[in-house]
């Protein structure tokens, strides 16, 4: 769940910090006073785009800092995004300048599309916008999914796989449907780089052996004159093998003198003969590197040949041979195209039935999920004070199948008796969009696993019974999942396990937004300013007691 929020320098927030409850957590506060702000701080922090100006004036950058508490389930979840949790937090930060933002889970830089996954897991934000979604029957189809994703999703899976082979299929037999003149072309093209990969006679291994051959011959000359110079310090007089045979000579002499210098003519007589080695591999190494023009032009240009080649077609000698592979298979087929062409198309025919059978198999899993959401939701419409409301999800097959079938369904809806049932964008107000939405949520709320919900304004366009009603449900639902919503009526405020107020104060040179949790005391003022307006009477202090009280009686009992 949501444990914490912490936002410096937006907007008109020089700072608040604010820890949440489990439960229904109620936010309130006179209209202007940044209860907008506050949960659009929310989602900057998970990834909404950020307008200009958003950092507060005067400062040269802000932030909003979300803390979550998550069980093991949730752990799993985000083990498979990489984000592993810190003694059971995830702490999601984003930081604003004028011209950037930064976002990090737990210290670590993330994009905002990682921001983006990790929100998805643990928490859903409801608003207004969310409301108009409704409107649209391609969401209609995503809510059933996500209802009966258990049945749905191995479905979907097979057929996304045999939608994809389709495709590809038909696609190719679009190319082999083409005009005559692109065959021929193809199929000339093809023979000859298949041709000039084959003549070539490639060697793997041969590219590297070459480029060696060719940078030792490149080196040659210098190769000579390095061998000519150790040549000439062994021979030339007062050289190396001079030297030494004088050493060699003396020691023998000495030798002859005195028996103690046997040793060191020994020693000398094997460094002469080492010599004598050394001059012989010398001799034998000159002779390797020989220039031979003759084979150093065929080396290069067999070199220039091959690169050539492998330029053409990946660089390299696997990539080269794969191509030849490939080409080969294509000419075949070009020069059996007719023959090929019926085959492509019964494979085409073969993977349309298989598909249409797999949209019939996920229609089938469709409708039996769907009987299911349809009293659900209907159920928790009449908890909603649609007290004769039909509620139905018609189905209807699309001229065309995709990846996700071949369904087209829509939510269709009767709020009074004797009204046919239409769908939802012809019928329904902005109060009835609202609590539309919100029954489909408390639905929902355990098939998504979503541990927070947040809810903007959930009561717009109700009052009296409806929205007792209203607050009824939503405590009902923070017995599983925790809420925090913005309300304007003192029905819904009543029902919560943790009101904080958002309060706006200014001077003449500054505004500012604050939060503060609401002991007792103050929850029964606030419950009583949105009864009462300006004038706070005694009266409406007791009405304020009385709802408080009838709220905790409600709660008990679910």
């Amino acid at each position: 769940m949501l444990e914490g929020l912490h936002v410096k320098n937006l907007v008109i927030i020089d700072e608040a910090e604010v820890s949440f409850s489990e439960g229904l957590n109620i936010l309130t506060g006179e209209t202007g006073a940044g209860k907008s702000v506050v949960i659009g701080s929310i989602n900057l922090a998970l990834g909404a785009k950020a307008g200009k100006n958003l950092v507060r004036a005067g400062k040269d950058s802000g932030f909003v800092e979300l803390v979550f508490s998550v069980n093991e389930d949730t752990k799993n979840k985000l083990k498979c995004l990489d984000v592993v949790p810190e003694e059971g937090l995830v702490v999601i930060t984003r930081k604003f300048t004028n011209e950037r933002s930064m976002c990090k889970i737990n210290g670590e830089t993330v994009t905002i599309s990682k921001i983006r996954e990790v929100a998805s897991i643990l928490l859903d934000i409801h608003g207004q916008t969310e409301n108009q979604t409704l409107l649209l029957p391609k969401n209609h189809l995503e809510i059933l999914d996500r209802y009966c994703k258990e049945e749905v999703h191995p479905l979907k899976a097979r057929l996304s796989s045999l939608v994809a082979e389709y495709r590809e299929k038909e696609n190719e037999l679009t190319e082999y449907n083409a005009d005559e003149a692109y065959i021929i072309r193809e199929l000339d093209f093809l023979k000859y780089e298949c041709s000039e990969i084959k003549k070539a006679k490639l060697i793997k291994g041969e590219e590297e052996e070459l480029d060696k051959k060719v940078r030792k011959y490149s080196a040659s000359s210098k190769i000579v004159n390095l061998v000519e110079e150790a040549r000439t310090s062994l021979s030339d007089n007062g050289g190396a093998d001079d030297s030494i045979g004088s050493i060699v000579r003396a020691m023998s002499r000495l030798s002859d003198v005195d028996d103690g210098a046997v040793e060191l003519l020994n020693q000398i007589s094997d460094i002469e003969s080492l010599l004598n080695d050394f001059e012989r591999s010398l001799s034998d190494y000159a002779e390797e590197n020989l220039f031979d023009e003759n084979d150093f032009m065929q080396s290069e240009s067999r070199l220039d040949k091959i690169r050539a080649i492998f330029a053409k077609h990946g660089g390299s000698y696997e990539t080269t041979l794969e191509f030849l592979e490939t080409s080969l298979k294509q000419i075949e087929k070009f020069e059996n195209s007719s023959e090929y062409k019926e085959k492509l198309s019964l494979e085409v025919e073969k993977l349309r039935g298989a598909i249409l059978s797999e949209c019939d198999k996920l229609t089938e899993a469709r409708k039996k999920g769907a009987k299911e959401l349809v009293g659900k939701v209907k159920q928790a419409l009449v908890d909603l004070n649609f007290l004769q409301v039909e509620f139905e999800l018609e189905f209807a097959k699309a001229k065309e199948f995709t990846a996700k079938g071949n369904d087209d369904v829509i939510f269709k809806i009767s709020t009074n008796p004797g009204e046919e049932l239409r769908s939802i964008s012809e019928i329904a107000s902005g109060g009835e969009l609202s609590r539309i939405m919100l029954a489909i949520k408390s639905v929902m709320a355990d098939t998504d696993e979503v541990p927070t919900l947040i809810f903007d304004e959930v009561d717009t366009g109700i009052s009296g019974r409806t929205a007792q009603m209203v607050a009824e449900k939503m405590a009902l639902i923070s017995g599983k999942r925790q809420i925090i919503a913005i309300t304007h009526l003192a029905q819904i405020a009543a029902m919560a396990d943790s009101h904080y107020l958002i309060e706006k104060k200014s001077d003449k040179s500054h505004t500012a937004t604050n939060i503060k949790k609401l002991d007792c005391k103050d929850e029964i003022m606030e419950i009583a300013r949105i009864l009462g307006g300006v004038a706070i009477t005694e009266n409406v202090i007791n009405s304020a007691k009385e709802m408080k009280s009838l709220a905790s009686e409600i709660k008990s009992k679910f």
